[in-house]
């Protein structure tokens, strides 16, 4: 790391743990319950600050997200102890979703970070959801997201066709457990809701269009009809 830069990650560091301590000793906050959090946290800006030195260094992005999310984790789970629930687990998960995001988007050529990326992603979202949706909607969620990150291969700049064929076995596996989901979920009670009222306003929107069309085609004749007026009057003129 280059003195510029070694200058700057020192000089946030001291300026945070001057803030904690102050806050400590003002009794505002319990500054032992962020220690560990605070070395996370510095160490993962080092590391950030090394992946923004250089294109060469998209490596250390990995290890600075997933620094920058044991902070966050420890920090959650210090301050609001037992009421957090499954939020830590999927926040951990988005930080290093996002480490390999930063990878890929620093270097193009690097789009096998897309994967880990997507499959971080995806298990964030598992987690994230509620516990009362289990089995079958947990298993749709995570076969469409694992879907969804080899399709997005396909856009890369190699524009590779074999990421089609996984994510199409994976998408049909998904929306096999979408369905069971939907059906366990009874939403054709719902559909018998929504026909209706789709048929409700496809019949509105029918009979305003046609009284739109109705009205121009009547305007329409009557100008037809003054016409032959108008030119008898420029006639006689």
């Amino acid at each position: 790391m280059k003195a510029p830069t070694a200058s700057i990650v020192a000089g946030i560091v001291l300026l945070l743990a001057g803030v904690l301590l102050l806050l400590d000793a003002l009794r505002l906050l319990d500054t032992a319950l962020l220690v560990w959090p605070f070395i996370f946290g510095a160490s993962g800006g080092a590391f950030l600050a090394v992946f923004s030195r250089s294109r060469t260094n998209w490596w250390a992005a990995i290890p600075g997200f997933v620094l920058l999310g044991l902070a966050a984790v420890t920090a959650t789970t210090q301050l609001w102890p037992g009421s957090t629930g499954d939020g830590p687990g999927s926040l951990f998960f988005l930080f290093m979703s996002a480490g390999f995001a930063a990878v890929y988007l620093r270097e193009r050529a690097n789009w096998w970070a897309l994967i880990p990326c997507g499959v971080l992603l995806t298990l964030a979202l598992v987690v994230a959801l509620p516990p009362a949706l289990d089995g079958t909607p947990v298993a749709a969620v995570l076969f469409l997201g694992l879907a969804a990150t080899f399709a997005v291969l396909t856009f890369t700049r190699e524009r590779m066709k074999w990421p089609l064929i996984p994510a199409a076995a994976l998408a049909v596996l998904g929306l096999s457990f979408l369905f069971q989901a939907a059906v366990n979920f009874r939403t054709m009670e719902y559909l018998t809701a929504v026909v209706p009222l789709l048929g409700g306003l496809g019949l509105l929107y029918y009979a305003f269009h046609n009284r739109r069309s109705g009205s121009r085609h009547a305007g329409r004749a009557v100008a037809d009809q003054m016409k032959p007026g108008l030119g008898d009057a420029h006639g006689g003129h």
